[in-house]
């Protein structure tokens, strides 16, 4: 039986609603379609997880000045993998001391180990979908470090239940398999002003305190990084020299460095990185131009 021009205009029409619709409220993902890759991003959009096909991180060795900071997330995250009781890490401190990119390089040395762990990066923005990836990620039989960076709350931002709900699991707790670290410039998560606006509005002042600072507490790891002094600044500095094998033979490198740093204002990894870029460029240039 033939179909008429009407009623093709009529299935093509249902089948874009259909699409439309899909697109705004798409399916759950089955756990058993996710490809297999080393990290993933959570998509909110399509409500998916999409594999990366490359992290950006460095290696564990170049980050100079955290040793302590290093060997309790390597440690807790080695426990993890290995099924041992492990604690969902908040780090915290200064920024640009390496907190995000600690995080990428421990799931780094661990993968390197031969230790099967996939990182998964939810943005802050997406943090209401938390528990649902969690929950998601509780039905596959791979252990699961869920990563979120620069984690804070502004006021009026209710978002912090889900997260809330998702480091304490309800009442079947937090999934064995799964982890949650995230990268904070604040200890308690939330500013000062949020805080003080929950004591006002609450029944009990002290309630809404505890309401608001229990959010850091449902971190069990607790890792603070603070800004460095100028022999660790130099020393990252003088790192990155040699890995990457940078001929300084003609500049006086902690001179420049110091004063790279001034400009910024800041000493840290970060900046020490913005600097090593800069001068593996002018490095470049130079034997171009030869």
């Amino acid at each position: 039986m033939s179909l008429s021009n009407q009623d093709h205009q009529f299935l093509n029409t249902l089948a874009r609603i259909a699409d439309a619709l899909e697109a705004r409220h798409p399916p759950d993902p089955d756990p058993a379609d996710l490809p297999m890759a080393e990290a993933y991003v959570w998509n909110k959009a399509r409500r998916r997880l999409s594999p990366v096909a490359s992290i950006n991180r460095v290696e564990l060795r170049l980050l100079c000045g955290i040793d302590q900071q290093r060997d309790m997330l390597l440690s807790n995250t080695i426990a993890f993998v290995r099924g041992f009781p492990a604690n969902n890490a908040l780090l915290w401190g200064a920024r640009g001391t390496g907190k995000s990119s600690l995080v990428k390089a421990v799931h780094g040395t661990v993968t390197e180990r031969g230790m099967d762990c996939a990182l998964v990066e939810i943005h802050r923005e997406d943090i209401d979908d938390l528990p649902f990836i969690m929950s998601f990620l509780a039905q596959i039989d791979r252990r699961f470090v869920v990563f979120t960076d620069d984690l804070t709350f502004d006021h009026g931002d209710n978002s912090y239940k889900s997260l809330k709900a998702a480091l304490d699991g309800g009442v079947e707790g937090r999934p064995q398999n799964v982890i949650f670290y995230a990268t904070s410039n604040r200890r308690h998560l939330m500013p000062r002003q949020m805080i003080e606006n929950e004591r006002s509005t609450a029944i009990n002042p002290s309630e809404g305190v505890e309401e608001s600072v229990s959010l850091s507490d449902r971190f069990g790891l607790w890792i603070g990084f603070h800004s460095i002094d100028q022999d660790t600044f130099f020393a990252i500095v003088e790192s990155y020299v040699s890995f990457f094998d940078i001929d300084t033979s003609k500049v006086d490198i902690r001179r420049e460095a110091l004063a790279w740093s001034m400009e910024r204002g800041a000493r840290s990894g970060r900046v020490a990185w913005q600097f090593i870029v800069d001068l593996a460029a002018s490095t470049e240039k130079n034997i171009s131009n030869k």
